[in-house]
């Protein structure tokens, strides 16, 4: 049904109106504030939801405990009107303030207007998310929240008709819960705003979308964004029909109180009810302040759209509408207005007030020190006295002002024996501890189920353990999961009925049903989406992406998104996703890609697992299925087939992560690498020992982490010579391990010649075992470099071959 005049029968009381015009009221109040803090110096950069108020104040009514929202920097009035935020903590992450209590969304991470709801406690175990409302964590980049929503409401889909969910009670109320997203028009012109939509179409899931339009991109208008310049329209071949399933589509008006609360009411008892998408386009919205602090709409706005604007803002329509239905009388909305304005005037210096204070023990104990180091200083008093008088002078000052204050003196008293400087050294010490908590904590599990506290268990093999193909034993690794643990469920292109392109799942959909083994549709980026929706709601999702080279397509959503999640929340929120894929060597452009260094470059906070064969691989999942991490594991393309020992405990053992593998003990050269390189340099190592030449080959086995103990340096103190290699482009991932081990480790003390990598061409491979042969490190290169490196050393014993 798409309709543009709802008739008025929702009832209201006296209190919840004026109520709702209370919280607008606050709300427009800390837009406008909030606006001035910034212009102040008090606020680096400052975007609001004005003119957005009524339409999040009709959502609000619909929102249940167990509910959840993936939404944008507009929403602050739903957030307020929930309960989920109060005035002060809306400043507090205005001004960043890094307190978990003061700022629970972010502790100061993020920039205003991004809302999250604590899903963890302080020992990362799950809260009960059916007696909260629930919001999952904003992020910036236009679109971005729409996959994840995908997720979160296919969770609802599975805890529904999965029965063996329903004990998962702290998660859901066997699917009764809906996931609300909301988006700004212009942003819906992203791929992934219609990627989500027909993902949600095609799943039927309880999803909720919510478009804000006031007919702009901050300069950009409808007609440039949009095809008809109205996204409703162009989605009206997604309305359901008694014969075919879709969305129900809504149209309202931004300013119409009324109406709004009419349509969410209905909407959402269509999504709820049904189980089925829905999306309501609010129209005729206004952005009274312009887009942000960054400019002025003034600039690209006519004079007639203000004009309208002006007349059309949603709080003075309400206000008319109040009056007019005898709601309340004048005085009374003064009243509230003239209230409302204190209240967040209280809360705004509350909040200033508290954020200064959680500053000022170390701004003073700083001062204190400089004032000593002055005083006993013969040589430099005065160069320290005006580090201190300039200190004393700064305005608003902040804890980097404190350090650089400090670091400047101590430069100083480099030369002078002070009693002083040791309590200098030492605050400045506790001032980068400190602020490492508060600013670089948190960007993997820090819990007692992180990824890096799950022990070593090792495969254990019987004289009958058959000798099966490599796609076997990860079958046998998954049929086990899948028995063992009713959250674990895995999707992706071709994974259900043909049991993936490589076979990993043959005939797992038909034991375990279409709920647990999912085929999907060709779409990257909501794959993605659905395993992190459903994680954040405590499901265990594989999620595959059936080459590495197609990660591409998921890489916004993995980077901005998912790798960033434990950390913008300091730890509030966990989507613990296993991201299955398979890459390095076979044939071809587009399917024997190896791009690490742009996965390590990018995904900071998902572990990058790198196993050589398959039962490394199945080693790694059971690891990560115990822990609260998420993790990429990357499969070796051409290992499927290759034959391996099935352990007896496919189940249970575990690969650690960090830990390298010594794969062959030597003397003369240490080679490092991982993936599907390993069988390369084995190769290469025997044909090298045949001549002399003892290679110590390891498998780093996972990038990110990697080596955690410092193991590779033992090595090269052994052998006094390092080659990295691996297949990604050269300045990639060999550069990446190279830093690692001569700078991290400071192996660079114990070499005897330079560092060598031996990466991949600069292009893509070509096709055909030539095209691989000749872009790709082979045996021959491996030989060659490690045999040039002897020949340097020791060119009598090793002569020139070439």
């Amino acid at each position: 049904m798409i309709t543009n005049e709802i008739s008025p029968h929702t009832t209201f009381t006296r209190q919840e109106v004026l109520n709702d015009y209370r919280i607008a009221c606050e709300s427009r109040q800390a837009s406008l504030m909030g606006r001035k803090e910034v212009f102040m110096g008090k606020a680096k950069f400052g975007i609001f939801g004005d003119g957005k108020e009524v339409a999040q104040l009709a959502m609000a009514k619909v929102f249940r405990e167990g509910d959840i929202r993936s939404g944008y920097y507009r929403d602050q009035t739903f957030m307020f009107a929930i309960g989920e935020l109060t005035l002060q903590q809306y400043f507090a992450q205005l001004y960043a303030h890094t307190d978990i209590e003061a700022d629970p969304a972010t502790a100061g991470r993020m920039m205003n207007g991004h809302y999250s709801t604590r899903s963890i406690d302080e020992q990362g175990k799950w809260k009960d998310l059916t007696k909260i409302k629930n919001s999952t964590t904003d992020i910036s980049p236009t679109a971005g929240q729409m996959p994840r929503l995908v997720g979160l409401a296919y969770a609802s889909k599975l805890y529904k008709h999965n029965p063996d969910l329903h004990y998962l009670t702290q998660f859901s109320n066997q699917g009764n819960e809906v996931a609300f997203g909301t988006i700004g028009n212009a942003s819906t012109s992203e791929g992934m705003f219609f990627e989500s939509v027909n993902a949600a179409g095609v799943l039927q899931i309880p999803m909720f979308i919510s478009i804000w339009d006031d007919e702009y991109g901050i300069s950009v208008p409808a007609e440039y964004q949009t095809t008809k310049g109205d996204i409703s329209k162009i989605l009206a071949g997604f309305q359901r029909t008694e014969e075919e399933a879709g969305f129900e589509i809504f149209r309202v008006n931004g300013w119409d109180y009324a109406g709004l609360c009419e349509v969410y009411v209905q909407a959402a008892r269509v999504c709820r009810d049904e189980h089925v998408p829905v999306l309501v386009h609010v129209l005729e919205m206004t952005q009274p302040q312009g887009h942000s602090t960054s400019g002025s709409h003034e600039r690209y706005k006519s004079k007639e759209r203000l004009a309208w604007e002006h007349e059309h803002d949603c709080i003075k329509k309400m206000r008319q509408w109040m009056l007019e239905n005898g709601f309340a009388t004048a005085e009374e909305l003064e009243a509230i207005e003239v209230k409302s304005k204190e209240t967040v005037r209280i809360a705004k210096n509350t909040a200033w007030i508290a954020f200064m204070e959680s500053m000022r023990a170390d701004y003073e104990s700083a001062l204190h020190l400089l004032e000593t180091a002055a005083n006993e200083s013969a040589l430099y008093k005065t160069e320290i006295t005006n580090i201190r008088e300039l200190l004393v002078r700064t305005i608003n000052p902040i804890r980097a002002d404190a350090v650089v204050a400090v670091k400047k003196a101590l430069r100083i008293l480099r030369t002078e024996s002070v009693q002083v400087k040791a309590q200098l050294q030492t605050w400045v010490k506790n001032a980068i501890a400190f602020n490492f908590q508060n600013y670089s904590s948190h960007l993997y599990s820090e819990s007692a189920e992180s990824a890096l506290h799950v022990k070593a268990v090792k495969a254990v093999y019987k004289e009958d353990s058959p000798l099966l193909d490599g796609r076997e034993v990860l079958k046998a690794c998954f049929d086990d999961m899948l028995a063992r643990d009713p959250r674990v469920f895995a999707i992706g292109e071709d994974v259900g009925k043909i049991g993936d392109v490589n076979q990993a799942f043959a005939g797992l959909q038909d034991k375990y049903g279409e709920l647990r083994v999912t085929d999907t549709g060709i779409r990257e980026v909501t794959i993605i989406g659905q395993g992190i929706g459903a994680a954040l709601r405590g499901l265990r999702p594989i999620a595959e992406i059936q080459y590495l080279d197609y990660l591409i397509y998921a890489l916004i959503t993995l980077s901005d998104d998912l790798a960033t999640l434990q950390y913008r929340t300091r730890g509030g929120q966990k989507a613990p996703v296993i991201i299955r894929t398979r890459g390095h060597r076979l044939e071809g452009v587009w399917h024997s890609g190896s791009p690490m260094s742009m996965i390590l470059g990018s995904m900071r906070g998902i572990y990058v697992l790198v196993p050589r064969n398959m039962t490394q691989a199945a080693g790694f999942y059971n690891t990560m299925l115990q822990s609260d991490d998420a993790a990429l594991i990357i499969e070796c393309l051409n290992g499927y087939r290759l034959k391996e020992k099935l352990p007896a405990n496919i189940g249970e053992f575990c690969v650690p992560l960090g830990i390298p593998e010594i794969l062959r003990e030597g003397t003369d050269v240490t080679i490092v690498t991982y993936g599907s390189m390993c069988r390369i340099v084995m190769e290469a190592a025997q044909q090298l020992e045949r001549i002399g030449i003892y290679c110590e080959v390891i498998d780093v086995q996972t990038l990110l982490p990697f080596d955690i103990h410092h193991s590779i340096v033992q090595s090269v103190k052994r052998t006094s010579r390092v080659v990295f290699t691996d297949e990604d482009v050269p300045g990639g991932s060999t550069a990446f391990m190279m830093q690692k081990v001569l700078e991290e480790q400071d192996a660079y003390r114990w070499l005897d010649t330079k560092p060598r990598t031996i990466p991949a061409k600069e292009h893509r491979p070509a096709y055909a075992t030539d095209g691989d042969y000749f872009s790709k490190p082979n045996t021959e290169d491996i030989f060659d470099v490690v045999y040039e490196m002897m020949h340097e050393s020791d060119p009598a014993q090793f002569p020139a071959i070439y």
